[in-house]
């Protein structure tokens, strides 16, 4: 059973749970919350959902860079690798809608990258680890959108993961129906823009897969589809790939539009990709130009409104 928002893995020390190693919980941050207002947050603290307690003594990652193990730091003795990458398989087991995951800076737990890892003599060899769990949690779906609470403060990248969320929550809602060919080519034709804003090159290699489609069985078509797109909204969208498709759906206006509105619509989309204004500002007169002029193909498509409007994403980029 999907539910009808995102569910959205986060660290409990992230929410206000007490449970770090020290008895505390990190500060709030104020972008999580705003997100919690939107998705179902579920929080966990694989440490304490382990056994270690709180509070408890700190942890490391230990070892060479490609048999790294999770330890106590104190000694180095006890191993907590197995348990954790054992908890990680039980969350995500049980929670099959799981369409996203808030990781804790650092943490050689659910740290999402540049882990401090040490050698077995306890000394810091470098930063270039991630966290047990976190690691296990992409090994198990590699497509699950995830990033860091302190990366979420970067206006850009908290987009492009929200951005994520969101299109995977609905491709889980898509695949828990029947798949065939002609829905996986509908559920296609209302993420082009999307796609093509992040990635030309995936917008390019989802059209080959779906035009000799009908060569594959259907599951394996849908599995390479869904690949192809969580990668490439994986890629930073900028300014000018949103420019080009913010063209592209100006032109489904070209016979309705007379000259000085379509004089405002190039300035407007001009400025925006000379950084002068927000991508809402051209996007706000699409949407009140394709209220007057309808278009069915437009009203269907994902670019226009990717995720609610109450986050207010697309003022900020």
């Amino acid at each position: 059973m999907i539910n009808k928002i995102p569910s959205v893995g986060v660290g409990a020390c992230l929410v206000g749970s007490k449970v770090r190693y020290n008895g505390e919980s990190k500060r709030k941050n104020r972008h999580i919350e705003h997100l919690g207002e939107h998705v179902q947050l579920q929080a966990f603290c694989p440490e304490v959902a382990i056994g270690m307690g709180v509070p408890r003594q700190t942890v490391r990652l230990v070892g060479d860079i490609g048999s790294v193990r999770l330890t106590d730091s104190a000694t180095q003795t006890a191993d907590y690798t197995q348990p954790m990458q054992a908890y990680a398989a039980e969350v995500m087991e049980k929670h099959p809608d799981m369409t996203g995951y808030i990781l804790v800076k650092g943490s050689p737990s659910c740290g999402f990258d540049r882990v401090k890892r040490y050698n077995d003599k306890g000394n810091p060899v470098l930063s270039d680890s991630v966290g047990i769990f976190a690691a296990e949690l992409r090994r198990l779906d590699p497509l699950l959108p995830v990033e860091e609470d302190g990366r979420l403060c970067d206006a850009g990248l908290r987009e492009n993961f929200v951005n994520r969320v969101f299109a995977y929550h609905e491709w889980k809602a898509f695949r828990a129906g029947d798949v065939d060919h002609h829905g996986l080519i509908q559920y296609w034709s209302r993420y082009k823009y999307l796609v093509m804003s992040h990635h030309v090159p995936t917008y390019k290699a989802i059209g080959r897969l779906l035009s000799g489609s009908t060569v594959l069985p259907i599951q394996e078509t849908a599995t390479r589809f869904i690949t192809l797109l969580m990668e490439g909204l994986g890629h930073m969208a900028t300014r000018n790939t949103h420019s080009n498709v913010l063209q592209h759906i100006q032109g489904y206006l070209k016979r309705d539009l007379d000259s000085a509105d379509k004089g405002e619509m190039n300035s407007l989309i001009t400025q925006y990709r000379h950084g002068q204004i927000p991508l809402v500002v051209p996007l706000t007169l699409l949407h009140h130009h394709f209220r007057l002029h309808k278009s069915d193909y437009i009203d269907r498509q994902v670019y226009m409104q990717p995720y609610p409007a109450q986050l207010a994403l697309r003022n900020l980029i």
